[in-house]
């Protein structure tokens, strides 16, 4: 798999101070927090227990991929 990109997502909005939480429940990937903020959201993009951000991939050979960016970007101007 290639160098984690939540990883490097997480430390560039860090550099812009915005601070985010993520969590996991295999395979889905939520963000939890937004500047300490608590994620309220209604309607959960495409998982059931938050805003999924992304899947991790279902085999080691495949990389992992953001849901949908645009949706991501959205959600942070919303909360920050």
């Amino acid at each position: 798999m290639e160098t984690n990109i939540l990883i490097i997502f997480v430390e560039r909005m860090k550099k812009l101070g915005i601070e985010i939480e993520l969590v996991g429940n295999i395979p889905w990937v939520y963000i939890e927090k937004i500047n300490g903020k608590q994620i309220q959201e209604e309607d959960y993009f495409l998982g059931n227990h938050g805003f999924t951000i992304a899947f991790y991939p279902v085999r080691r050979d495949l990389d992992l991929h953001f849901t949908n960016i645009g949706k991501i970007f959205k959600l942070i101007r919303k909360y920050k």
